[in-house]
């Protein structure tokens, strides 16, 4: 089969090319492209991560379509409808990195409690030992709120308490094992009002657009931080500048933006208003001193990219088996 591999890592060619050594694989560095697609429309499969998106018509300029594998556990950049209508498979990831996407999340944490950021810039780029408008916060003894208990959701419930924080969680399926003396489930509201800082970790779905809205950050206690490991929608991003704004919200710890692909792209006269609008705001916010934004890489350890192709490549064998796994 010939296999369109976009997004196409290092790693994720030594994992592919040994896994897949009868099948003919096409390797792109860049994100799916209609250019990309129509250089070679006899393919049968194609993978991508989330840089890529994959919509109707990308998926028909391939007639011979068997099958999408996402690399990633979001599958949100595949017209997944679509997919079902022509019959064709998608897969995804369901389960890597949990510690890899913990360990990060709380590393935002760390960087606004205790500016590490401008810390290590005033030394680095002013050559400025002052100690002036550095002092931070202790985690030990606040109250974490973590949004969706999930794989990682769960790992941030046991590092949270390693820090000696007091834990809230909220997820529409409790896991009753991850409760303890400092660990409990409560109402969103509770979750909202009582929390120092809030860890977002529920899935990107239509029903979760804008989880974050104004009028749930207008229920959280005023100075709290919020963190965002998970999917860029979840946040309304011009209500969280408002937020950020008016002291609502002390700081953010965002790894995902709304619209990360139109602002890594560059200039895009095609975007919506709305979207326009976003990409706006996530300019200011980067421009913000509480406000830490990374570049989508909190997955992005050795082990869980190893983790990610391995599991990747195995869904492609398994389909080619008659015995699809990982399938949305």
């Amino acid at each position: 089969m010939k296999i369109l591999i976009f997004d196409a890592t290092p790693i994720v060619r030594e994992v592919f090319t040994n896994r897949l050594t009868s099948h003919t694989l096409v390797f792109h560095d860049e994100p799916v492209s209609d250019a990309a697609l129509q250089a070679d429309a006899d393919a049968e499969m194609v993978s991508l991560f989330v840089s890529s998106r994959l919509t109707k018509e990308q998926m028909d300029i391939l007639p011979n379509l068997k099958m999408v594998t996402a690399r990633s556990a979001g599958f949100d950049n595949v017209d997944c409808a679509h997919a079902k209508e022509r019959g064709i498979v998608v897969s995804r990831v369901p389960r890597y990195g949990q510690h890899t996407v913990a360990e990060f999340a709380m590393g935002l944490m760390l960087m606004l409690s205790r500016k590490l950021y401008e810390s290590s810039r005033r030394v680095r780029e002013d050559a400025s030992f002052s100690q002036e408008g550095l002092e931070g916060f202790d985690l030990f003894g606040k109250t974490l709120g973590v949004l969706g208990t999930g794989n990682i959701g769960r790992a941030v419930v046991g590092l949270g308490q390693g820090f000696g924080m007091e834990v809230l969680m909220y997820d529409v399926f409790p896991a009753k094992d991850l409760e303890s003396a400092h660990a409990r489930y409560v109402s969103i509201d509770e979750l909202l009002s009582q929390s120092d800082i809030i860890s977002v970790h529920v899935p990107y779905l239509p029903e979760n657009h804008h989880f974050i809205n104004a009028e749930r950050i207008a229920k959280m206690r005023r100075g709290t931080y919020l963190i965002n490991t998970a999917r860029g929608e979840l946040v309304d991003t011009v209500a969280m500048l408002e937020a950020l704004k008016s002291g609502q919200l002390a700081g953010a710890g965002l790894d995902v933006l709304e619209e990360e692909r139109s602002l890594k792209a560059g200039a895009d006269t095609t975007l919506s208003a709305e979207a326009s609008q976003h990409v706006a705001a996530n300019k200011e916010l980067m421009q913000m001193p509480n406000v830490v934004i990374t570049p989508h890489v909190a997955f992005d350890s050795r082990e869980a990219s190893k983790d990610i192709q391995e599991i990747s490549a195995g869904n492609i064998v398994a389909f080619l088996k008659g015995k699809p796994t990982n399938v949305v």
